[in-house]
């Protein structure tokens, strides 16, 4: 018998990503945004696949419990951009607690010389955007709307997502199944 999915995903864990130079990145994660460095290991050989790389894997977490991670391969490169993708589209947005403190934070990171965009309304959320010291877009967000308004917008994300898909599809000539 199948388990049943819906809510067996409980949170984010850990997102990772390569960064230039560990310091530098802790330096920003721990100085700049206040998520502690809470764990690093040091490899030479990556546990899942038994390739030599040596590397270190560094942690920050947040409020929540969950980390944002980041390999550094010893040799001062970032990952680089998808030359397919905007480079507002990838993105790594992180939640704070009230429209007050984005703006908290915006001032706070633009004193550190951080380049900020926003305070953006996306209607259900604000946000702002900034990129950490390895290229990462980073949107700093918070809810501006109740959860039963959320709840509405759930109820609606199937259908708007078949008319999205029957608009790509016919613009391109073919049919939706």
């Amino acid at each position: 018998m199948p388990i049943p999915l819906s809510g067996v995903v409980r949170s984010l864990h850990h997102f990772a990503w390569r960064c230039r130079d560990a310091e530098q990145t802790r330096h920003f994660y721990e100085d700049i945004l206040g998520m502690p460095l809470v764990h690093l290991v040091r490899n030479d050989h990556v546990p899942s696949t038994g390739e030599y790389c040596p590397y270190v894997h560094i942690f920050f977490e947040m409020a929540d419990g969950s980390y944002i991670a980041f390999f550094d391969l010893g040799d001062d490169t970032a990952a680089e951009p998808s030359p397919n993708t905007p480079a507002w589209v990838n993105h790594i947005a992180l939640r704070v607690d009230s429209p007050e403190q984005l703006r908290q934070m915006k001032t706070h990171l633009q004193e550190q010389g951080v380049e900020v965009l926003g305070v953006t309304d996306h209607h259900i959320i604000e946000s702002l955007y900034f990129f950490d010291p390895n290229g990462i877009r980073l949107e700093l967000t918070t809810p501006t709307v109740s959860q039963a308004v959320m709840q509405e917008h759930a109820i609606q994300a199937h259908a708007l997502l078949h008319e999205w898909n029957r608009e790509k599809h016919s613009a391109r000539g073919g049919a939706i199944q």
